[in-house]
């Protein structure tokens, strides 16, 4: 694929520039966003404690007033003989005084089981939610509340709350003991869930929440979940705070479960028994970095904006003479040396001395071209490209080539009765439909010997198709002049005859003469028998003869047909000569190629004699 150099050059810049940016950014981003981190886990440290010590100090008083309540109300049900009114009416008052305690009960431990002895209700209280003491019962019934684990001397805390009920917890605490240190009292306070809300109320880009010991919510800064009692043991913090057995604060990072979203949290223990929350998902606190990310990727696109355009102006300057260059070339290849780089490119520096260079390149391109097609001319165009490719000097090489000659029968009396510009034009008509057949089938063109034609195949350059090729190009050049010669006869003049003589072997190929005239040719016996097997078509009487080593080389690629023995002068073995008919299909039939001019009487020929 092909990159411009102004696009490497844009891309470069814009690869530096994005890199470094990118970089920066992120660099920055991320330090930004662990300190944003760190004082929101600092934050959340100390929101919980903050937190953890309002409602210590919450439960601590609420323990104190339901352990007064619970000992005055336990001391009655034991001096139940000696009541005395003064000190019921000490406990209606310390009773109704707490406004947040809805109802008390004191229940008497003993072997037998748990039993309650004393209990007192705001009344008025729940009727505003049109409802009686008896309430306080179904409570019991339905939130059951761990008396047992109190009489243990534990401390319970349940949230005994209902949709469109009262908002309550129920808190026990053991109230009375014997000499032996045994509870003998528990209170089990139901007071309002306020008590515990209002330090959690505060709306804030934290969430705020308490549990107790089995992960039930005790306040939220969704009042409505407290009040549904909904469990939170689904959030990993608070699976791994009611496993954690250390009250010192604790921090945790995490992804909640319901929104998908991470949390970074922390979480205490009170003594009580319950657990505060505090929790703030990341998106938020990174908001800021993220801004900042955002700002600093339109600075950069900004700069980036810029920086391309400013290349691209660059660019142009730079890459557009190198460009044109470039299209010069592409002008250059296909054979066009009829440019001027220099009127083009008008840069004075090292683009016009390259576009300077370029016109002195064309100049001797133009020069080689026309060498070259004087030598395609004369020798072909195979012959001039291996000449102008290799240092030219007297030598040849050995090779195994296949050799061609034509010559047109009754040349000299045809020449007799014609002008010289007459025979000429008849000349080249015939040697232009011959030339091409022999170039069309990759042969070269050695020499015209007056009408006759020498041709070659495999040098300068040979392939195992080459007698092949040759004998197919013979079969051609057949069909050939019998349709040139019905053009003469329709222009009113004598048909041509011609005979052709195909031969194989080994010959010397290269230049030879002297250093100061040479020509390229193949000489050597397989050129003089090749000639001598054209003179035979004469004797003959046919237009086409090939040797017996053409006729093994091709096989039964041809039909062919045995014309017979020529005795040849400097031979002293008789030549076996074959007529070619035809050509094999790709169906495996052969076709017949004969012309009327394929055969003719035979002639008596100079130098070959027909071998009896």
């Amino acid at each position: 694929m092909r990159i411009s150099i102004s696009s490497k050059l844009i891309f470069l810049v814009v690869s530096f520039l994005v890199a470094t940016t990118v970089f920066f950014a992120r660099e920055s981003s991320n330090l930004f966003e662990s300190v944003l981190v760190q004082r929101e886990e600092d934050g959340n440290m100390s929101t919980v404690s903050a937190r953890l010590k309002e409602i210590d100090a919450a439960l601590l008083s609420t323990k104190e007033r339901v352990e007064v309540i619970g000992t005055m109300l336990a001391k009655q049900e034991q001096e139940k003989k000696n009541k005395d009114k003064n000190e019921n009416d000490d406990l209606t008052i310390n009773f109704n005084k707490d406004k947040n305690l809805i109802s008390i009960e004191v229940y008497k431990v003993t072997q037998q089981g748990i039993e309650l002895v004393g209990s007192k209700v705001k009344e008025d209280y729940l009727k505003t939610y049109k409802l009686g003491p008896s309430y306080i019962t179904y409570l019991r019934k339905y939130v059951p509340f761990p008396i047992r684990s109190v009489a243990q001397k534990n401390i319970e805390i349940v949230n005994s709350s209902f949709s469109e009920r009262p908002p309550l917890f129920t808190f026990g605490i053991p109230v009375l003991q014997d000499e032996f240190g045994n509870v003998t009292h528990v209170a089990v306070a139901d007071i309002q869930l306020s008590v515990l809300q209002k330090a959690f109320s505060e709306n804030s880009e934290r969430t705020l929440f308490l549990t107790d010991k089995s992960g039930t919510l005790l306040a939220h800064q969704e009042e409505s979940r407290a009040i549904n009692r909904m469990n939170a043991t689904h959030l990993p913090i608070v699976e791994k705070a009611l496993k954690e057995t250390s009250k010192l604060p604790q921090q945790n990072q995490y992804r909640d479960p319901e929104s998908g979203q991470v949390m970074i949290g922390a979480y205490a223990k009170s003594n009580f028994g319950v657990n505060v929350f505090s929790q703030i998902e990341k998106d938020k606190i990174l908001e800021p970095a993220n801004e900042v990310k955002r700002e600093a990727i339109k600075i950069a696109g900004t700069v980036i904006s810029i920086a391309l355009f400013l290349s691209f102006l660059f660019s142009i300057t730079m890459t557009s003479p190198i460009e044109k260059l470039a299209e010069l070339i592409k002008l250059v290849s296909k054979g066009n040396f009829d440019v001027s780089a220099r009127s083009q490119v008008k840069s004075n520096d090292e683009v016009g001395d390259l576009a300077t260079a370029f016109d002195h390149m064309t100049e001797g391109l133009k020069e080689r071209d026309k060498v070259k097609n004087l030598f395609s001319k004369f020798h072909g165009s195979s012959i001039a490209e291996d000449l102008i490719k290799n240092d030219i000097g007297v030598g040849g090489q050995n090779k195994e080539v296949t050799v061609f000659f034509s010559d047109i029968r009754g040349f000299t009396s045809f020449s007799e009765k014609r002008t010289p510009e007459e025979v000429v034009a008849m000349l080249n008509e015939y040697f232009e439909i011959m030339v091409g057949i022999i170039n069309r089938h990759n042969g070269v063109v050695d020499k015209f010997i007056g009408d006759a034609i020498m041709a070659v195949w495999g040098a300068p350059k040979g392939s195992p198709q080459d007698t092949h090729n040759a004998l197919t190009a013979c079969l051609e050049m057949r069909k050939s002049l019998n349709e040139l010669n019905e053009k003469r006869i329709a222009r009113g003049q004598d048909p041509i005859m011609i005979g052709m003589g195909l031969h194989c072997g080994h010959a010397i190929s290269g230049t030879i003469g002297s250093h100061e005239r040479m020509e390229y040719t193949v000489i050597g016996d397989t050129v003089n028998m090749t000639s001598r097997i054209e003179a035979s078509t004469k004797a003959f009487g046919a237009d086409l003869l090939v040797s017996d080593t053409v006729a093994q080389k091709v096989g039964d690629h041809f039909k062919m047909e045995v014309a017979g023995s020529a005795e040849v002068k400097g031979k002293s073995e008789p030549l076996k000569l074959y007529k070619v008919r035809g050509a094999k299909q790709a169906d495996g039939s052969y076709q017949d190629i004969i012309t009327p001019y394929s055969d003719y009487a035979a002639e008596k020929a100079d130098k070959v004699k027909v071998a009896s």
